[in-house]
């Protein structure tokens, strides 16, 4: 059989994308969340090996009872209890099938609200986790994802991308972060419908094997669900995502202090508390939450070691005490702060 020089074309490009999408999704170790610092479980790092504009991280199903670890958020007290009665209600469920009563059909995909860096990735992975403990997936692991991984740029690609990222969430959490950008406002004819009508097929064809947690704005997502009916149908249960409270954030700078062994001073912890009364005064719809936090801090212990770089003879006390002139700085040159 032959082919002509344009087919020859579409089948290598078809081929070398394939590959090129493979190669993207990395397998990330550690307890991390990149943004959502919330957790005393948590590391500062992004995923090691990750490059830009990388968009597909597989997230290991962890040791340990997710509960806890749930408890262990700091705030987010209306989306702690959403979760626990989910479990519970699950749990029931399963209780009343194996006595032979009748169980409603239920969801278990879910809706994530919110600004970002309130917790959606964190709690994500500790929800396909408590799913794995109650029976409804056998891994537990998620697969975090955006529009990126799962449209492509040629005709014909995006089911093949799309169909790929949720044969690897199978028996885990796919996690789409900002899945409003399936369907641009004023788009018309765009990928993005392609990746949800695979979607939306590969959930029905899996719907014991698979489970959907989109995340995004409130408006935003509330225009991407009435964008379609079977998103309507799929996904009727909504968590809402608060953005942190001063005293919140200043929690959250406290943790990444005493997860990496470092202390403030009087002078410090009175400018981190009005620095982020400030921040959080002056806002705008993008402001990070836990991830103007995390910036903030990694950019603090980076001004303290310029500053004690050529000291000699430090002794522990100096070495881990971060103090307000490192902070000053630290603030200022955020992109996210607003003066």
């Amino acid at each position: 059989m032959k082919f002509t020089a344009q087919q020859i074309v579409i089948i290598v490009v078809s081929i070398a994308f394939i590959i090129a999408g493979i190669l993207t999704i990395y397998i990330e170790e550690t307890e991390g969340d990149e943004g959502d610092a919330t957790s005393s479980v948590t590391d500062s790092t992004d995923p090691a090996g990750m490059a830009e504009g990388d968009s597909v991280v597989v997230h290991n199903s962890l040791e340990g009872d997710p509960y806890a670890e749930l408890d262990e958020l700091i705030g987010l007290e209306a989306v702690k209890e959403e979760v626990r009665s989910l479990a519970n209600f699950v749990k029931l469920q399963q209780q009343r099938k194996a006595k032979g009563l009748k169980t409603p059909k239920m969801s278990y995909h879910l809706v994530f609200t919110g600004s970002p860096g309130t917790g959606k990735t964190t709690v994500a992975r500790i929800v396909a986790r408590i799913y794995k403990d109650l029976g409804v997936l056998k891994s537990g692991h998620t697969v975090e994802t955006d529009r990126s991984g799962l449209v492509a740029e040629y005709v014909g690609q995006t089911a093949i991308k799309t169909n790929a990222i949720v044969d690897s969430a199978l028996n885990g959490v796919l996690f789409i972060d900002e899945a409003y950008a399936l369907v641009p406002e004023q788009s018309g004819s765009d990928y993005g419908q392609e990746a949800i009508s695979t979607l939306l097929k590969r959930m029905e064809d899996d719907r014991d094997r698979l489970v959907v947690i989109i995340a995004g704005y409130t408006n935003e997502m509330q225009r991407f669900i009435d964008s379609n009916p079977g998103l309507q149908s799929r996904f009727n249960r909504y968590i809402n995502f608060p953005d942190y409270t001063p005293e919140e954030l200043v929690g959250i700078f406290h943790m990444y202090m005493k997860k990496n062994e470092y202390t403030i001073s009087k002078e410090g912890e009175v400018m981190l508390r009005d620095r982020l009364e400030y921040a959080v005064a002056h806002k705008d719809r993008n402001f990070g939450n836990a991830r103007f936090v995390r910036n903030v801090f990694e950019k603090a212990i980076q001004n303290q070691a310029n500053r004690l770089a050529n000291r000699k003879g430090l002794d522990a006390e100096a070495l881990m005490e971060i103090d307000a002139v490192d902070l000053k700085p630290a603030f200022e040159s955020n992109r996210e702060w607003n003066e």
